[in-house]
């Protein structure tokens, strides 16, 4: 089967005019990340057919965590989805006096603890921190697709959205994003949706600040991600190859596994899931 035949995917159609808007009125500030371009959401006909059993892989996650009322949950499987091209990027502002401190619920976990400076994997991979930040609110627009904004407003409510930019050590790219929910409830329904939706990106990535020495990567760049859920968190992973190639996507899978964890595990630790 050919690798020119494409078919349309998920929401492309309905949300582009959003995402379109939402980059012309994206201006960078604080920790100098900046938006990566959106692609067309367009997928070769037999990497899609092979995606339908990875997204079917995950479709069923079981729920056996604590009461919504403690507060806590067991882990969530990992879903790890690999996709042709990346989202576009979410406005990096700073957070502002008390950013994710609601009243009656618990603070998110402290951005100074929650992305490392530096991992290092078993396999030799060592992950550096470029930027962090904590986003305005949950659902703003710079920061993630129409369909999950509407998940959110449809939820208990979201405390804050956390997120960091890191590299390894050739200079491939990884995006995490933490949104921390009030009922766990929603971050397993989130975490549902988003894996068994393959071919949708929601949840946007961050361009290299000035300085970082790595390329703005092309908006037909392929890239990988992964959703956890640990109680009412909800973890989420992004990685692109370096030359921005559409390749070898089990293998950026597991290199960016020691990213992913580490900060899940920062993640439970401070739950109370780990």
């Amino acid at each position: 089967m050919s690798n020119n035949n494409e078919i349309p995917t998920g929401r492309s159609g309905r949300d582009d005019d959003e995402w379109n808007d939402f980059l012309r009125r994206f201006e960078a500030e604080g920790s100098g990340l900046r938006p990566a371009p959106r692609p067309r959401r367009a997928w070769p006909l037999n990497l899609t057919l092979a995606l339908v059993a990875v997204g079917a892989t995950f479709a069923v996650l079981k729920y056996t965590g604590l009461s919504p009322e403690d507060g806590t949950a067991a882990p969530v499987p990992a879903a790890s989805v690999p996709a042709r091209a990346a989202s576009a990027a979410p406005s990096a502002a700073p957070s502002r006096g008390t950013a994710g401190v609601v009243a009656g619920t618990r603070p998110m976990v402290p951005l100074a603890g929650l992305f490392p400076a530096e991992v290092k994997g078993a396999s030799g991979v060592t992950f550096t921190r470029l930027g962090s930040t904590v986003l305005e609110s949950c659902t703003e627009r710079d920061g993630v697709g129409p369909w999950l904004a509407a998940m959110i407003d449809d939820s208990a409510g979201c405390v804050g959205e956390q997120i960091a930019l890191y590299k390894d050590d050739r200079n491939n790219q990884f995006n995490m994003a933490v949104f921390t929910m009030k009922d766990p409830r929603d971050t397993l329904r989130l975490v549902t949706e988003l894996a068994m939706a393959f071919d949708d990106y929601q949840v946007a990535v961050q361009a290299p600040p000035s300085g970082s020495g790595l390329p703005s990567l092309p908006a037909d760049s392929g890239m990988v991600q992964a959703f956890t859920g640990h109680g009412r968190v909800m973890v989420v992973a992004m990685g692109q190859w370096s030359d921005g190639r559409t390749a070898d996507f089990q293998q950026l899978v597991d290199r960016m596994k020691p990213l992913q964890d580490a900060v899940s595990q920062k993640v439970g630790a401070y739950e109370g899931t780990g």
